[in-house]
């Protein structure tokens, strides 16, 4: 009986870390908070501005909660599901940085995100 318990429990283990993402997606999606933090931008959701810091702790919270749900093992699950639009509403979510207008985010981290990686080959 201690023998089956001692499976069930490392099936279980091996079941949570299944969707983890891996450390190269991790590094690409610090990087992707670090470069929204960064930017100064504003960020609108639902309607409403917030600057980057808000922002980042909101998409944040979203992407710890996918990671446990095993919903993001990409950079581009992250972006897809965690930073283009509101899980309440549906709508998109924009960035304004300085003067421009405002892009939808998914392009925003998208191009971002490609930028970083041909500078790291």
């Amino acid at each position: 009986m201690k023998q089956l318990s001692f499976i069930f429990a490392a099936m279980l283990a091996s079941m949570s870390f299944a969707g983890e993402p891996k450390p190269a997606t991790k590094l690409e999606i610090a990087h992707l908070f670090s470069y929204l933090q960064e930017s100064g931008c504003q960020f609108d959701r639902n309607g409403t501005w917030y600057d980057s810091s808000e922002a980042v702790t909101h998409l944040n919270k979203k992407y710890q909660y996918l990671v446990g749900k095993g919903l993001v093992t990409s950079s581009e699950d992250f972006i897809e599901r965690a930073a283009s639009e509101s899980s309440m509403s549906g709508r998109a979510y924009r960035v304004r940085c300085g003067s421009n207008s405002a892009v939808n985010s998914a392009d925003w981290f998208g191009a971002e995100l490609e930028r970083y990686r041909k500078g790291r080959h």
